[in-house]
């Protein structure tokens, strides 16, 4: 039978328990193999727990010492009982000197002392008594996140100035640099505020008149890489000539706030029309504007387009890759059958074909004959301009989008040696 005999507020620090007349120290810490909490008992004294019941300080850093022996134990193993029981009175019953010696001897949780008010500059220096002096039993967990965020920076050689860390706050990501950035004013330093929206406004004009347009190639949401590394490098390059003095993270957390305000705006914004981008001209060289298409995927899926429907060409053949685009379905066709005409393009290559029926077949049997060409594509730019040219003036006014290639050998030849670049 198990009795509370003594707790604190806060439910992780370590609870006096009573089983079957003997005093033990339980706490919760690691984790099983299924990450359920796994909760570790030892036995303590009479004397021990007065000081407990009446000492924060010292409760909170046998916690701090015993923890990395739960840690030891792993998913699965004991507690080393032992040492635990040794740490008791050179803890909770020695002189502060004597305290700080033995925690410059053994492994210690920092973290878990800063969450509750440690001075960590004083615990840095060894004065780990001193350094508990404003200890409280209700824990800051975000005390501990920015400590070791800051840890994590100090590894890589990188010290964060007043300006820096502004930033970092502004677009909340002191604490994970992986986590989306956002526009957090409240977070900075009033004083420092100003600062950091000159910063800003640097970047935003930097950027002005870019966009990050969609990607179908990779999903519906998916937006345009090349176009977030161009947004990336200008706000990289603005901030830098600007703002010398930022470190790299304060520099990269503003082009990663624009580039992803920029790609949401397009997540957001209805499927891309090409053609009214283009303008209302017929391509140089090219037939009129295509009346009927039909597009297919690898997987022999098919979809009719007609003019005069309620979306154009572009916008519909777009929606389409993105609906039916994946890993193993790369390659699009967009083909005039009336015309006998059409481009393939293939996501995978960053190439496309385009095929042109040189003589239809006869009546006495012959086949027809077509003209097979090949062209490297730079990118979703690329694919999106070839698209928006063949729908509006045909194969004929896709040259200039060349070079084309009729030999197949020679084409490969180029895309490895581009490849490999």
């Amino acid at each position: 039978m198990r009795d509370i005999v003594f707790t604190r507020m806060s439910g992780w620090i370590p609870t006096v328990v009573r089983e079957d007349g003997a005093l033990m120290l339980s706490l919760g810490a690691g984790a099983d193999a299924n990450h359920d909490p796994r909760t570790f008992t030892f036995p303590i004294g009479e004397a021990h727990l007065s000081v407990i019941r009446e000492d924060l300080v010292r409760h909170l850093l046998l916690w701090s010492a015993v923890l990395p022996l739960c840690e030891a134990a792993g998913t699965r193993g004991r507690l080393d009982e032992d040492a635990a029981v040794s740490l008791l009175d050179p803890i909770l019953l020695s002189a502060p000197a004597d305290v700080d010696a033995l925690f410059r001897r053994i492994p210690w949780d920092k973290g878990r002392l800063i969450t509750h008010g440690a001075d960590i500059g004083l615990l840095d220096r060894g004065e780990i008594f001193a350094a508990m002096g404003a200890a409280t039993e209700t824990s800051h967990d975000r005390r501990a996140q920015e400590y070791h965020a800051n840890r994590r920076r100090a590894e890589r050689g990188t010290v964060l100035g007043p300006l820096d860390a502004a930033i970092l706050r502004y677009t909340g990501q002191y604490l994970h640099g992986a986590t989306v950035p956002k526009r957090i004013p409240g977070a900075v330093d009033p004083a420092l505020l100003p600062q950091v929206m000159r910063v800003i406004a640097t970047a935003e004009q930097a950027c002005a008149g870019l966009r990050i347009g969609r990607d179908p190639r990779r999903g519906k949401r998916a937006t345009d890489k090349r176009d977030w590394d161009r947004m990336a490098t200008t706000v990289d390059a603005a901030v830098r000539r600007a703002h010398p003095g930022l470190v790299d993270d304060a520099v990269r957390t503003v082009s990663f706030l624009l580039c992803s305000e920029a790609s949401e705006r397009s997540r957001n914004a209805p499927v891309e029309d090409d053609e009214e981008a283009a303008g209302d001209h017929t391509e140089r060289g090219g037939s009129a504007r295509k009346t009927a298409l039909t597009f297919t995927d690898d997987k022999g899926v098919e979809k009719k387009w007609l003019l005069g429907g309620p979306r154009t060409a572009t916008a519909e053949f777009w929606e389409f890759v993105g609906d039916r685009s994946a890993a193993d379905n790369e390659v699009f066709t967009i083909e005039d059958e009336g015309m006998g005409e059409g481009i393939q393009l293939h996501f995978y290559a960053d190439s496309v074909t385009r095929v042109t029926t040189v003589r239809k077949g006869r009546g006495d049997g012959s086949d027809p004959e077509y003209r097979v060409e090949y062209s490297l594509v730079d990118g979703m730019s690329g694919y999106r301009d070839l698209l928006c040219a063949f729908v509006r003036g045909g194969c004929a006014a896709l040259d200039r989008h060349g070079p084309w290639m009729s030999d197949n050998a020679e084409f490969e030849r180029a895309r490895r040696q581009r490849d490999a670049k």
